[in-house]
């Protein structure tokens, strides 16, 4: 053989390992094997769909009549009330308006009219949120939500999605689709323990079904997003907000499917539902503990559609049946009996509401929430829409000594820091001119931190708050317990006169949360609640510490001076231990005492409320035949005969505290308040010179002050500007309504 022979030989040889080299990849990698396993796992999945399809039947529906009674029992077991019956009343389709019908296809599945029953997309979203854990998941078709509705449970699991996915394609072949719709009207949970259209036309707008608007199914539709959370009547200002989206969105929906003329609808106004009615069993107090409960236990996970139907749960609150009584009475004895509706037309709008909560295990141990629930289902226990006043200032101290605050000259602020408490005094150090009036307009000259507290003084505590930090008041505001988001809470100077909305259950947080030593304090209600092995998973209802221990406990002696030499002297007994604060709103719309003993906080509120006019806000002024009414009268006389009631006339032990400020620092031989004139106030070189309040005839007579060691004698916090305008008030866009001389 020659080279080239060789040669030839050599480029056979290569060809042929090359050749085999890429033949060993094409026997794995070929388009045919490729589009025989596509082919292969296509088939596979056909047929176990078709298996599935032929294996599942469309089951019988739910026995509702098998539904169990929720029962609700005092902490030692004595029942409060039931609830659970189903309140449905099916309808058939030619009963509901077509527009209304619309509206619901409108809000819910737009291509329900054309769909096969199913959303494929919807349900693999669906699936895959439940395999991976991420709960919930809308996206459901209406004959999908009518299948689960009708014939399966709530629960989220694959292989319930999986048999609604088939049953739904099995319903959507046998049925038409107004029956689909006619079922999923009828079985549909709208809130108001409302089962179907029929209840819930009555529920929301007192009419049967086939007299709904456009405009009420259009909410109706809405609702079944969130019933709870787009209830009307108790939403939050956001809830509304999110409502009156979602019924706009429905509507703008009927536009675009050529449902509803544009021009129609642009004339409709959001109809608003009626007040809802209670059910039956649930008079007087009754009706607000199980209202309450049955939104704790909602927020803690429990399903509300299986709540609301009577779900067999029993639930057992952490009310104190002897306590509970006490605290009826008390509000009987101190207030109703002094109040004729018939007589004085004021009478009529005066709403009390009280939470007593123990502040080491933060349980709600007794709870008014208004005169009776069958009439006033608005409870005044947890409503958050009236302002606290200045039971807000115990917050703004707290603030001071737990940033370690000075005043605008530098001095730490504490208990026997001085502050200019003259009436109207313009803060300094703040972009929003601000210069609020102390109640009859009185001024103090200069005073302590002390004393400012006793008189609530709102000059003070306006200076405070800006020498704090208006953010860092609010921080811990709502650190303690308030909700950063309630109307009126701007970052303000006005911000200091309590001006938010906050409820008695809220102050009663915070002040348990003060009682406590500053371990977080949230009020719950509910002590336990199984249904068979099912345990709700409740919150712990003490947390960890909000605010340090001397600060809370700094706050609770300054807080015995207000009871011992101050606006809650009305509380003041030899056998208690008491620290608290009062607050009256501005107009006198609200009225409070919240304070505690060792182991017991209450929080007291008088609301102002005209029934007449949709539930304005009114004065309390007149109430029971008086003037004003003060946190230190009704609500502190309310609180002190319902805490010795509740202490079965035992003392109530003495408060355990760290901090440097002594126990109830005694107030300083401050001058004798004075009523301020109209004019301007006094210029820079007076305040430095004199230091003494506005000449004028005093509104009282004088003070007769505790004895204590000498007067301090370091001076305010600074001196003061010259104020052309004797009335300054904070800017319009806060939001407050405008001040008087009435706010304490």
């Amino acid at each position: 053989m020659g080279r080239a022979d060789a040669r030839r030989a050599r480029k056979r040889g290569g060809g042929r390992r090359r050749a085999k080299s890429k033949g060993g990849i094409r026997r794995f990698f070929t388009w045919r094997k490729l589009l025989g396993g596509f082919l292969a796992v296509s088939l596979l999945g056909v047929g176990t769909f078709l298996v599935l399809y032929i294996a599942v039947e469309i089951p019988d529906a739910k026995a509702e009549a098998k539904a169990q009674s929720n029962t609700y029992t005092y902490s030692d077991g004595t029942p409060i009330g039931r609830t659970g019956r189903v309140n449905r009343a099916s309808v058939p389709l030619n009963r509901v308006p077509r527009d209304v019908q619309r509206s619901f296809v409108a809000a819910e599945n737009k291509t329900f009219f054309q769909d096969s029953g199913i959303d494929l997309k919807g349900t693999a979203r669906g699936l895959i949120n439940t395999v991976t854990g991420g709960g919930k998941q809308g996206g459901s078709t209406i004959t999908q939500q009518w299948v689960k509705n009708y014939f399966l449970s709530q629960e989220q699991t694959v292989s319930r999605k999986a048999k609604e996915l088939i049953i739904s394609l099995k319903v959507d072949q046998e049925k038409t689709k107004d029956e689909i719709l006619e079922g999923y009207l009828n079985t549909s949970y709208y809130g108001r323990n409302a089962y179907g259209i029929r209840a819930a036309a009555k529920a929301y707008y007192d009419v049967d079904s086939d007299d709904l608007t456009v405009q009420q199914g259009a909410y109706l539709a809405a609702l079944l997003q969130a019933p709870s959370q787009y209830e009307w009547t108790n939403a939050t200002p956001t809830s509304r907000k999110l409502v009156l989206q979602r019924w706009n969105y429905v509507l703008n929906n009927m536009v675009e499917m050529d449902w509803l003329d544009s021009g129609e609808r642009e004339g409709m106004k959001f109809p608003q539902p009626v007040p809802p009615k209670p059910a039956l069993g649930l008079g007087g107090q009754a009706g607000y503990l199980v209202d309450a409960a049955e939104q704790e236990l909602i927020a803690s996970g429990v399903d509300e559609r299986e709540l609301k139907a009577g779900g067999g749960w029993n639930i057992t609150l952490a009310i104190d049946k002897k306590k509970q009584k006490a605290l009826e009475k008390a509000v009987e004895r101190r207030l109703l009996a002094d109040l004729d509706p018939e007589k004085r037309k004021v009478d009529a709008n005066v709403q009390p509401g009280a939470v007593s909560v123990d502040p080491k295990k933060g349980e709600v141990v007794a709870l008014y929430g208004g005169r009776d629930f069958v009439e006033h289902q608005i409870s005044n226990a947890t409503r958050d829409d009236y302002q606290p006043a200045s039971t807000f200032k115990p917050l703004i101290l707290a603030a001071a000594m737990e940033n370690g605050a000075q005043t605008q000259d530098g001095r730490p602020i504490t208990a026997s820091t001085l502050y200019d408490g003259r009436s109207r005094r313009p803060v300094e150090g703040s972009g929003t001119a601000f210069a609020p009036p102390n109640e009859d307009n009185k001024s103090y000259g200069r005073i302590t931190v002390q004393r400012a507290m006793n008189k609530s003084v709102n000059s003070v505590f306006a200076q405070m708050a800006v020498d704090v930090g208006l953010p860092e008041v609010k921080e811990t505001a709502t650190t303690l317990g308030l909700d950063p988001e309630s109307g009126g809470f701007h970052v303000r100077p006005a911000m200091s006169l309590g001006v938010m909305g906050a409820s008695p259950m809220d102050m009663a947080g915070v002040y348990a949360t003060l009682a406590n030593h500053g371990d977080k304090v949230t009020p719950r209600l509910v002590k336990s609640a199984e249904r068979g092995e099912q345990t709700a998973d409740l919150p712990d209802p003490v947390g960890e510490q909000a605010v340090d221990r001397e600060t809370a406990d700094s706050v609770t002696s300054v807080l015995r001076g207000v009871v011992d030499d101050g606006t809650g002297s009305a509380v003041r007994s030899a056998d208690l231990e008491v620290a608290g604060k009062t607050g009256t709103s501005d107009d006198n719309k609200s009225a409070w005492f919240a304070g505690y003993t060792p182991n017991l906080v209450t929080a007291v509120g008088l609301f102002g409320e005209d029934s007449a006019q949709n539930g304005k806000q009114v004065t309390l002024r007149g109430a029971g035949g008086g003037g004003r009414v003060d946190g230190g009268g009704y609500p502190a006389k309310i609180w002190a005969d319902y805490t010795r009631a509740a202490l079965n006339g035992k003392p109530s032990g003495e408060f355990d505290l760290e901090t440097g400020q002594g126990a109830a620092v005694p107030p300083d031989p401050a001058p004798t308040p004075t009523t301020s004139a109209p004019d301007p106030e006094p210029t820079r070189t007076q305040e430095s010179e004199t230091n003494t309040p506005d000449p004028t005839p005093t509104t009282s007579a004088p003070d007769t002050p505790t004895p204590t060691p000498s007067a301090p004698t370091e001076p305010p916090t600074s001196s003061l500007p010259p104020n052309p305008d004797p009335r300054p008030t904070d800017e319009a866009s806060d939001g407050d309504e405008p001040l008087t001389d009435q706010q304490e």
